[in-house]
């Protein structure tokens, strides 16, 4: 029975180790030119995403006055639906033909849908839904996170994988930092801008970008053309047929047709990626709502704070890649799973609100018993000037439930800030070495899908939840959830293994 090659430790950040001395040929320095135009078009989805995520809502309410927070929600949701929707697609293209094609498409989709974002306040009815359209379209470009995750998986032998994973999720968490960050680097065109006529653009720091994202786009597409070359390679590394013209279920490798994927630990992979992607689009939708009503900052207070403590945890995320990849060389990819879920179920459990501090109330400061009886709603608002704060009345759990403190929710982010990307790199990491050498296009674009329907679903069920019965409902629901993730981890622990190991060539 064949061994593998332990590599070594130090690998930076982009760049891998060699498995063999003949490592530094052609073949080789192609093949990590190619995984690397992966990690930038990986880096550029994220990218996408956050680079108009900050100012979303007021670019909404300046093109459509009659857009309300509510639409907003389906705004946001819109890009998630959409990359649901493509993942499969371009998958299952990319299992059949060259993945340069759909790679192409996928973000020429992207590119114009930028455009068409730019250009939602032209029509003169209806803008919010040409918005609503635009970020739909986007995240169907976006779709293309199935080939990237699917050529790297490839591309790479099992013991490289792990490393490559890990280095594609640190472009993606750094895609994640500097999106918003170029979006405020923009924010000094402010609000009108100019026009340009013959174009009919009006170019401001709305608009900008999106522009920004179709020129990164644009970018990304020569890389593909000019860089990018079909590589595959086995477990043990060795080159095989790189262009996958026959289906997942006929692909023969070694001449061992009757070999097969285990569809248990498939389907739990996806659950297990579903509730990670669930838990932290929770986590990154309820942070400025919870801190507004928790410690009763301001609008512009609760952006700030939320910003810096995101870019933190996206620094912290970038850490704990690099740790990942050693820890999982020394012990396994499934114990820092497991370790990376109970990590996080102490981040949601840390949340649980205790003691007998309560929450500021808004309008506390003008309402008593027997004012209450006296003045009505629109009264108490037309009598403050300032931006109210502090957790709403109408939501009637701000009367009984305990506050968060402070220290617990910095806390808490520091937590899930290092479970949540061990989670997630974990994940597909283990999801890839599952599915072995076939092509691996389709199951990949479920896998994305499966986290998009968990970023459209979690702010939904968070919303709902945390506005009518507050946080100690969400939280323990979450920590329930947590719980059951790692049972569902235990359970089948023994099932997700290589597709080399369960078949013998290679030991675990």
């Amino acid at each position: 029975m064949p061994q593998l090659v332990e590599p070594d430790d130090t690998t930076p950040l982009l760049r891998d180790d060699a498995s063999s001395d003949d490592s530094q040929d052609e073949d080789y320095k192609s093949r990590w030119r190619s995984i690397r135009v992966m990690y930038f078009t990986m880096f550029l989805s994220s990218v996408g995403f956050t680079i108009v995520i900050t100012s979303l809502w007021p670019y909404l309410q300046q093109i459509d006055d009659s857009a309300n927070a509510s639409f907003l929600g389906w705004v946001v949701a819109a890009y998630s639906l959409g990359q649901m929707v493509a993942s499969p697609i371009f998958g299952l293209w990319s299992n059949y033909r060259k993945r340069v094609e759909p790679l192409v498409c996928s973000i020429f989709i992207n590119m114009s849908a930028n455009v068409y974002y730019a250009y939602s306040y032209l029509p003169r009815t209806n803008n919010k839904f040409h918005m609503l359209m635009s970020r739909a379209f986007v995240g169907f470009g976006a779709g293309n996170v199935a080939v990237v995750r699917s050529y790297v998986a490839g591309a790479t032998s099992l013991k490289e994988r792990t490393s490559a994973m890990a280095n594609m999720s640190a472009c993606q968490a750094l895609g994640f930092i500097l999106g918003p960050a170029l979006q405020a680097c923009l924010a000094f065109i402010g609000e009108q801008g100019f026009t340009v006529k013959i174009i009919y653009l009006q170019f401001n720091m709305y608009t900008a970008p999106a522009l920004l994202a179709s020129v990164f786009g644009l970018i990304n597409i020569l890389l593909v053309l000019l860089v990018l070359r079909e590589h595959r390679v086995d477990d043990n590394g060795r080159q095989i047929r790189a262009i996958n013209y026959t289906s997942e279920d006929r692909v023969d490798i070694h001449g061992e047709t009757e070999e097969t994927i285990d569809q248990v630990a498939v389907l739990t992979s996806n659950i297990l990626f579903f509730i990670v992607m669930f838990i932290f689009a929770v986590f990154e939708t309820i942070a400025t709502p919870l801190s507004m009503d928790m410690f009763a900052w301001t609008r512009k207070e609760a952006v700030l704070y939320n910003g810096i403590i995101i870019c933190c945890i996206g620094f912290e995320s970038i850490l704990v890649f690099l740790v990942v990849k050693v820890a999982s060389q020394r012990v396994g990819d499934r114990p820092v799973l497991l370790v990376g879920l109970v990590i996080i179920f102490c981040g949601f459990f840390i949340l649980l609100p205790w003691g007998n501090h309560y929450p500021k109330i808004q309008w506390a400061d003008l309402k008593n018993n027997s004012l209450v009886s006296q003045m009505s709603e629109a009264t108490i608002a037309s009598n403050s000037s300032l931006e109210p704060t502090g957790c709403p009345f109408e939501q009637t759990w701000c009367q009984y439930v305990p506050a968060i403190h402070l220290a617990q929710y910095i806390t808490s982010d520091i937590l899930i800030g290092v479970g949540y990307p061990a989670c997630n790199v974990m994940s597909y990491t283990l999801y890839s070495k599952i599915l072995g050498p076939k092509p691996q296009g389709v199951y990949m674009g479920w896998l994305t899908a499966s986290g998009s329907g968990a970023r459209t679903l979690g702010p939904v069920f968070v919303s709902q939840v945390y506005t009518l019965l507050g946080p100690r409902w969400a939280f323990s629901l979450i920590c329930g959830l947590v719980v059951g993730a790692i049972i569902l981890l235990s359970s089948v622990y023994h099932k997700l293994i290589a597709f080399s190991v369960r078949h013998g060539r290679t030991v675990d």
